[in-house]
Parts: structure tokens; sequence; C-alpha cells
């Protein structure tokens, strides 16, 4: 006998993946091709600008109204449970109509399997269910190597100096989001030759403890059937889904920061986007994004920035009531000196 459609768990899809992997462009990609579903969206990001939301909330899809997403950006969804998930989740059940499915874009350094384990609380449990963890993966920067340990280097530090810790923050996030998987999507793949794929996708295939599927793609182009209704349960499955923080009592993000910068109107776009570059470059900045206002243009400029791959384009015309207020988010490993940035950002 089937559920009443008021009695069925709804339910959710969390899309992870390291900064810039493409989770943003992925979602939209999928809530303009729904098949019907009616979706909502929350999304969640590590920064002061909220760009992955206001990009989703331009989409103008009828199956997922602006009502139907929430942004959370008071810092990981993960570790605010209590005071963010739960009552956007609530919020989003009360709506006039109800979501067929929800999917949750958490930060590019969030962990998943905590999120996963706030689905075990019982007022959650009884009205939703974990369809799958879809983990998006930066293909082209795998495959030049920006997660992985150098051990040659590793070895000669440890010969100079046997106290050496030797950790790598951005590397135990990557590989926790690849362990809380049910489905890996391999993307910017058109970035990649064929030897450079196989190698990538055998890296996965080692690091995940179970059968996982790796889908190659580029611009997050995934059918909807392929992401959503992979019924994992991934609420009661969390014994297979390791992590480096298992034992901890709660995790942070200490390794990392991020900081935004308003940025006052742009003439020559080429020319910042070349300093910006440079800025990442000299920096080691992971990750930069937000919306530009350029002198004589009627739309803003996104602004998207992975290392020093970076992409622009115009996204929507600046509204009337809208100040022209170009911003952008920093995001680097701990210790970035916030103020030489600053300093090189304004330097003509």
């Amino acid at each position: 006998m089937t559920l009443s459609k008021s009695l069925q768990k709804t339910p959710v899809t969390i899309i992870t993946g390291f900064l810039g992997a493409g989770k943003t462009t992925l979602i939209r990609h999928v809530l303009e091709n729904a098949k019907g579903r009616r979706l909502a969206l929350i999304v969640n990001e590590f920064g002061d600008v909220g760009v992955d939301g206001d990009i989703l909330k331009s989409c103008g899809v009828e199956n997922c109204p602006e009502d139907n997403i929430i942004e959370l950006a008071n810092g990981c969804i993960c570790c605010t449970v209590a005071d963010d998930f739960v009552p956007a989740i609530e919020k989003l059940l009360a709506l006039p109509q109800k979501p067929d499915h929800i999917i949750v874009e958490t930060s590019g350094l969030a962990l998943p399997k905590p999120l996963v384990k706030a689905f075990d609380w019982p007022p959650i449990r009884a009205k939703l269910t974990v369809d799958g963890v879809v983990t998006v993966v930066d293909g082209a920067a795998v495959a030049a190597g920006r997660f992985a340990d150098d051990p040659e280097a590793l070895l000669a530090q440890r010969e100079e100096d046997q106290s050496i810790d030797h950790d790598n923050p951005l590397e135990e996030v990557y590989e926790d989001q690849l362990l809380c998987a049910d489905l890996v999507i391999l993307n910017k793949a058109d970035l990649m030759s064929k030897d450079e794929i196989a190698s990538v996708t055998d890296q996965i295939n080692t690091t995940v403890p179970r059968a996982v599927r790796v889908v190659e793609t580029h611009e997050g182009k995934v059918a909807s059937e392929i992401l959503l209704g992979l019924s994992a349960a991934a609420e009661d499955d969390l014994a297979s889904r390791p992590s480096h923080h298992d034992h901890e009592e709660e995790h942070d993000h200490e390794d990392f920061d991020s900081f935004a910068l308003p940025i006052g109107e742009v003439a020559d776009v080429d020319a910042f986007i070349a300093r910006l570059k440079n800025i990442a470059d000299q920096f080691d900045v992971l990750r930069i994004k937000g919306f530009l206002d350029v002198t004589g243009k009627p739309m803003r400029l996104l602004v998207q920035g992975v290392g020093t791959r970076f992409r622009h384009q115009f996204d929507r015309p600046w509204t009337k009531d809208e100040k022209r207020n170009g911003a952008l988010v920093f995001i680097a490993e701990k210790g970035i000196d916030r103020a030489a940035v600053e300093r090189a950002l304004h330097a003509h």
C-alpha cells in the first residue's frame, strides 16, 4: 500500500564539493530541467556576499520560485543545524505548495557528514530523508594536483625536521566530501585529457570505500533524473561514510579565512580580471567571486575565480532601486594578508 503524499518523507539531495567545483552551475541546470518536479533550495555560503543564492534566484524557474529558495550565510550549515537549518526546512515544508524535492547546496568548505547526521534527529527524520549526497569535483584542478600532497617534498622536510606535522586541510575537506558521496560529478571534463580523466576517476574510486558512480560532465550539465531519485537514505548509512573528523566533538573552519571587499566602479574589465589573477597567484587565493559595477553598462558583471582561472559575464540588469555596489569575496587558507590583498586590488 502506498503512503499518501502527506505522509511520505520529502527527499533531500545534498550537493557538496570544493570551492569552485561548479555546484551552483549544476543546480541551476537542474532547476531549469526539473521535469515537472516542484523544487525547493537551501543555499549555504562561506562569505559575506550571497553570490550563489543570488545567481539561483535569478533563474526565474516556475518549478522553483524565489520563495522556495532560502539562503543561509551565517557560516557552515553543518555547524548551525539547530539555529539555521531546521528553521529553514520547517519554512519550506510549510509552503502552500509543499516541495516534491529539496536541494541543499553546502558551502565549498563544508563537511557533508555532520549535515547528514542531522537527518537522524527525530523531528527531521519523521519528515525528510537524504535521497543522496552528490559531490561535485573540479576535475581539472584535481588533475593539476591541487589537493594532493607532494610525497618527495614531505620526505625531504621530515628528514630536516623529524618533529614536523604535515597536514593539508584542503585535502581533508576534499576527501571528506568524496567519502560521503552517493554520486560523484566529475565536472570540467572538457578541460582534461582522456588520460587525466582516467587518472582522476581512479583516484576517486581508490578514495571512496564503496562503489560510487562517477559521471563526467562540463558546465554542470547533468540530467535531473541522474541526480534526483537515488533513494540512498544516507541517514541510515552513516557507518559506510568515514570522515577525517569522526572522533571530534565538532569541527570548525579555522584553516580558512574569508572576507568581502567593496569594489568601486570598474572601467576596464580585462585589466581588472588580470589584476585578480595576479592576486590569486601571489596570495594563493582559493576562490574569488562577486559582482561588479562596470562603467556605462546597465547590467552587473558576475565574476567567479577558482585559483587563477576566471570567468565573468553580465548576469542581469541592475534594478532601479538597487545601489550599484560592487563587492568580491576572497577565500584562502588561514594567514592570508588581507591588507596586502586590498593594496594589490587598488594598485594602479
